[in-house]
């Protein structure tokens, strides 16, 4: 009688403890009702089973990532053995494929065709708290700046001077509140961008584990974002390898550098996994490269990146064209890469063509573009919110049902934008991976 009461309460205590959520306690209690030798009840069972499930898990994830390390020292050796003597070997991010299928279960990505990426998902437990906290940032900024007299008037010019590219011409980007404009408005989609574009490269397995970055009009350091957060997934997945970054930000307006550099230090570096990155600023223009060129390393960068930062003018577009060349010439690696994000619109436009479902046309475009780059194609895709490379019907009735939501800047947007909707997570993107021709 004694053993049935002691056997009952047992069972009392692991169901409580359960209730509370105290899955330690839980474990120990059912441990003792094993030891006792007594028929376990079906919840005890239940949960002896998610035990050893978890356990099993475990045990896998820790034998995979001991075999991609084996196999990352093999390739490493392997390496060692083709290269000169007098080169270094170039270690590359382990390759994890549970959580490349993990992140692309997030980001909901479908191919729907060789170069063609829709994506409608996000990793929310990576890009809500970036949005929020960018979001506490710009309140913080705002808070500061309105005791200023003229503050709606900066800001009125900041937007008017974004705006000029819904009507296919170039902001000057030039105005005091200019930077906290493009955070508000451009920002997160373009590190939203610039995350999938990273973890392209880091899928087919060309992202080193030390990375020399040139990036080639900077603005906030979207590019150096992207990376960062992608390496964060990462290592909330499994133990990263040591990263080392050195990014060099070849941006003229320096309040885009600077309002960058500022939320860096409150959000990335903050992080429990901080990227361990080396910065350089250089606010030259891209247009005064041949006077300033002696400032950037020569062959020293593994990637040289331009993101978003090509011209609708004919005119400046040539000439950024000419110095872009130079630039991959003289500064990047012999085994380098270069990587290109351009809107589809600027792209096409650039070549007075209009976007259709044809891939062979699309494909002629990209290498003229690459062409009069001194580039040749290493592999392109399309990143798209919808299912097509033409504008569809009734966008904004889509992104209200299917595209990820940006909830904590919306409000800002409504306030200071006037927008009368919540603005979300779009992508109209190419994405190249090229290398110089010569």
């Amino acid at each position: 009688m004694i053993n049935l009461i002691v056997n009952l309460w047992r069972s009392v205590k692991f169901c409580l403890a359960l209730y509370k959520g105290n899955t330690n306690q839980a474990e120990k209690i059912l441990r003792q009702i094993e030891k006792s030798g007594v028929k376990l009840t079906w919840i005890e069972k239940l949960f002896r089973d998610k035990l050893q499930t978890e356990n099993n898990f475990r045990t896998y994830r820790q034998q995979s990532a001991a075999q991609y390390r084996q196999l990352s020292e093999f390739r490493q050796k392997q390496e060692d053995l083709e290269i000169n003597s007098s080169q270094f070997p170039t270690a590359l991010l382990s390759y994890i494929p549970e959580f490349i299928e993990s992140l692309s279960k997030d980001f909901k990505l479908i191919e729907h065709d060789a170069n063609m990426l829709q994506c409608t998902g996000i990793a929310r437990s990576i890009f809500d708290e970036f949005e929020a906290k960018l979001a506490d940032f710009i309140k913080d900024e705002f808070n500061r700046l309105s005791e200023r007299k003229n503050f709606y008037l900066l800001l009125e010019d900041a937007i008017e001077d974004i705006n000029l590219l819904k009507s296919g011409q170039d902001p000057q980007y030039k105005f005091e509140l200019s930077p906290h404009v493009y955070l508000m408005r451009y920002f997160l989609d373009n590190v939203y961008c610039a995350y999938l574009a990273w973890f392209l490269i880091y899928k087919v397995g060309l992202l080193p584990t030390k990375i020399n970055i040139l990036d080639i009009a900077a603005g906030s350091g979207t590019i150096a974002y992207g990376l960062a957060l992608l390496l964060q997934s990462i290592s909330s997945y499994l133990p990263l390898d040591p990263v080392h970054i050195c990014y060099y930000s070849l941006e003229q307006q320096k309040h885009f550098q600077y309002r960058g550099l500022q939320f860096w230090r409150s959000y990335i570096e903050q992080q429990e996994t901080a990227t361990n990155a080396y910065f350089r600023f250089d606010t030259s223009s891209i247009f005064d490269y041949n006077s300033e060129s002696g400032k950037i390393p020569l062959k020293f960068f593994d990637f040289i990146v331009i993101c978003h930062c090509f011209f609708y003018d004919p005119e400046t577009r040539s000439k950024s064209q000419s110095i872009y060349q130079q630039i991959f010439t003289n500064n990047l690696k012999k085994d380098g890469y270069v990587l290109l994000i351009i809107q589809d619109k600027k792209l096409f436009k650039a070549y007075s063509v209009l976007t259709s479902e044809a891939p062979k046309q699309e494909e002629i475009v990209v290498k003229k573009f690459l062409t009069d780059l001194g580039l040749n194609l290493v592999w392109y895709k399309y990143l798209s919110s919808t299912n097509s490379r033409q504008p569809i019907a009734n966008f904004g009735q889509f992104a209200r049902e299917n595209l990820a939501c940006q909830k904590f800047m919306s409000p800002l947007l409504r306030q200071y934008f006037n927008f009368n909707f919540d603005s979300n997570y779009t992508l109209d993107d190419y994405v190249i991976l090229a290398q110089c021709a010569t």
